[in-house]
């Protein structure tokens, strides 16, 4: 059996001023925000300039800083030594700007940017495409997708290129999964929009003519092409071993290692690296357990065994996070819990 690993070896992950990504994903429920906004907190206070953001709808991250961070905007975050900004995505908004991209006036987005070129008669022949209803219910994983590609953009202007250290606090698993292989469908579905574009414009110069039009409304297709470039960025950061790590968070139940076993696979499966697996909510050490608390360190004990017997989990770095008698709320609890985690 391989020996419990009591370090998750900050000092790696705090060295050098390159930008480096974390990403902490799991099932609902295991402290995922607690750890990402602690290791925030910790990059800061090591001198990173260091920005924390949320893709997960439930907010947690808000409660977590004790400060409203859903404007979708950066929220500086007092407190730490180094600048520490934290920005909740809200997808909901996110979905509405996809879909007015993609759906302008009440009618789809399509049909539109085709009556636009005065090709409304060519639109309705393309109905077998079924682009209008591709673009009209955003595909699942989208959420996040636009909330990484909202940072990516984030991430290009000048005033971003401050922060050295960027964690992600996911959305609870499945999504994060779906998000990988999001650019994919989208390469497909905007490359098919895109290329539908060119044949018709071609046409377009003859028709403008007749119907008085003054040439194509480039702007649905541009702005989902961007989109399409974005996604694309967005993939090849998460599989970046040099700049990017993806952190599993999980509890000590033969359910949640699971869970996290199946998401291992699925992250080595895309290609994304991971290293470090931190298991949350450990009782801590005690000379004399009652009844209740005997079983469970018992069960909790076996867990941490079958992770040692994985096949998926066995190789990565074992942090262990004990179970904490406070709520973990503001800086200072914050800064509490990274010196616990992140040793």
């Amino acid at each position: 059996m391989a020996p419990v690993e009591t370090t998750a070896g900050f000092e790696e992950m705090v060295s050098g001023t390159q930008r480096k990504y974390y990403m902490l994903g799991g099932k609902g429920g295991v402290g995922k925000t607690s750890c990402a906004a602690s290791l925030a907190v910790k990059f800061a206070n090591n001198g990173h300039p260091t920005l924390v953001v949320s893709t997960d709808p439930a907010h947690s991250l808000s409660d977590s800083f004790a400060q409203d961070l859903t404007g979708g905007t950066l929220v500086p975050v007092e407190g730490p030594l180094a600048p520490l900004f934290a920005l909740e995505i809200n997808p909901d908004k996110a979905r509405e700007e996809f879909r007015d991209v993609s759906q302008k006036n009440g009618g789809t987005g399509v049909k539109d940017f085709m009556d636009g070129m005065g090709l409304g008669m060519l639109a309705d022949q393309l109905g077998e495409l079924k682009l209008g209803e591709l673009l009209d219910t955003p595909p699942p994983g989208l959420d996040e997708a636009l909330a990484i590609s909202k940072v990516i953009q984030f991430l290009e202007s000048q005033e971003y290129n401050m922060f050295t250290r960027i964690v992600f606090d996911t959305a609870p698993t499945g999504h994060t999964l779906r998000l990988l292989s999001l650019p994919d469908f989208l390469d497909a579905s905007i490359g098919k929009i895109l290329k539908l574009r060119q044949k018709i414009s071609s046409a377009t110069s003859a028709i403008k003519s007749v119907f008085g039009q003054d040439g194509p409304r480039p702007d649905a297709s541009d702005k989902l092409e961007k989109l399409r470039e974005r996604m694309i960025k967005v993939r090849e950061l998460f599989r970046d071993t040099n700049s990017t790590e993806f952190v599993i968070v999980t509890i000590p139940t033969v359910m949640a290692i699971s869970e996290s076993s199946r998401l291992r696979a699925s992250l080595t499966k895309e290609s994304v690296p991971v290293k470090r697996l931190i298991v949350n909510q450990i009782l801590p050490p005690s000379a004399s357990d009652c009844k209740f608390c005997a079983i469970k360190r018992k069960d909790q004990t076996r867990a941490i065994e079958m992770i040692q017997n994985d096949p998926e989990l066995s190789s990565l770095l074992l942090v262990q996070a004990p179970l904490v008698d406070v709520e973990i709320r503001g800086v200072p609890a914050l800064q509490f819990l990274g010196d616990m985690i992140w040793k």
